[in-house]
């Protein structure tokens, strides 16, 4: 019997989307499922339910909004960075419409990884995920 492919025995990048907006949740959560190796595991439109998700999800990634309907991204930044232990020691990037440069220094201090701003790197940010899986 052949072995099957490397790749075809890791565990897809597991994804948390913790975003305000329904639409842009449903958008960005159809198509990164349908990026090979990725894997949406939950969705959270404000703090503490996103803080919840990803005790409960130990996700690989979360993609993070800074402007929640309750609470703030910069909350659910500032808890992972506090208690990584807690959360599975997520990556974490920011998709947000708040790229002020002091914002964008808080939140690389916080231990994200990258900023991507909501109006020009939708498709940037779809890169980045499908680099980051593991197919």
């Amino acid at each position: 019997m052949a072995a099957l492919p490397e790749n075809t025995l890791q565990a897809p990048l597991t994804v948390i989307l913790i975003e305000d907006s329904p639409l842009l949740r449903q958008t960005l959560g159809t198509l990164l499922d349908e990026l090979a190796g990725v894997a949406v595991v939950g969705e959270a439109e404000d703090e503490s339910s996103a803080l919840e998700l990803l005790q409960r999800q130990q996700p690989r990634l979360a993609i993070v909004d800074l402007e929640l309907k309750t609470g703030s991204g910069l909350g659910v930044l500032q808890a992972i960075s506090r208690e990584p232990d807690r959360f599975g020691h997520p990556r974490a990037v920011v998709f947000s419409s708040h790229g002020h440069p002091v914002i964008r220094e808080r939140c690389f201090a916080l231990g994200v990884e990258r900023f991507f701003d909501k109006a020009t790197q939708f498709d940037d940010l779809l890169a980045y995920v499908r680099q980051a899986s593991p197919c």
